[in-house]
């Protein structure tokens, strides 16, 4: 199914669907995306290629993340989405279209699955559903992606949707852990004008 029209660059945004997956707005107010939210992001995994600005360590930090998410998504600089099931809605992770900047129709992509869901294929679909919008209901040009050095399976799923490897960021995101050191970043992107990525399911709805 096509992902559905948002309303307007700074409006409701809208579910997105496809891939065995539904994708929806991640909702401050309720108790368990709250813990899905504080649960992926405490994930040892997220913290060994991933040091947000602000650590969320517990119910109250993560409700604040998600506020803080939710007025972004008003003001038009970023959408993040919770990445469920299709059919029993269960959560499998998350992923979001970030500093958007539409008068250059750029962004930044980035996503994380929660541990009982790896090894299913939920990031490259979740990333080839949320790129497909981005390019042409959001109408940017340029998606960008970047992930620490040695994170080779984050390579991988980059390519498979289509994300070309364009070169290395010298000390460009922090170090595990820390924000007083910084290491290296592979820079990956893709155009509206590019090739679609072939459908590594062969059409049919992986997860359905």
């Amino acid at each position: 199914m096509a992902p559905i029209r948002a309303q307007s660059p700074t409006g409701p945004h809208p579910d997105l669907h496809g891939h065995g997956l539904r994708l929806r707005p991640w909702d401050a107010g309720s108790g368990a995306d709250v813990d899905t939210w504080l649960r992926g992001l405490r994930d040892p995994e997220f913290r060994r290629w991933n040091t947000p600005l602000r650590l969320v360590t517990d119910r109250a930090s993560a409700r604040e993340s998600l506020l803080a998410r939710a007025q972004s998504a008003l003001e038009g600089t970023s959408v993040s989405f919770r990445v469920a099931d299709a059919r029993s809605d269960a959560p499998l992770g998350h992923i979001g279209v970030n500093e958007i900047k539409y008068h250059l129709k750029v962004a930044r992509v980035g996503y994380w699955v929660l541990p009982e869901a790896r090894g299913q294929g939920v990031a490259t679909r979740s990333l080839l559903l949320t790129a497909r919008w981005a390019l042409t209901e959001l109408g940017l040009h340029r998606l960008e992606l970047d992930h620490a050095v040695g994170h080779e399976a984050s390579c991988r799923i980059a390519e498979r949707c289509g994300f070309s490897y364009e070169g290395t960021l010298r000390g460009a995101i922090f170090e595990e852990g820390r924000h007083d050191a910084f290491r290296d970043a592979h820079l990956h992107a893709r155009l509206a004008t590019d090739p679609e990525p072939p459908d590594p399911w062969g059409g049919q709805d992986a997860g359905m």
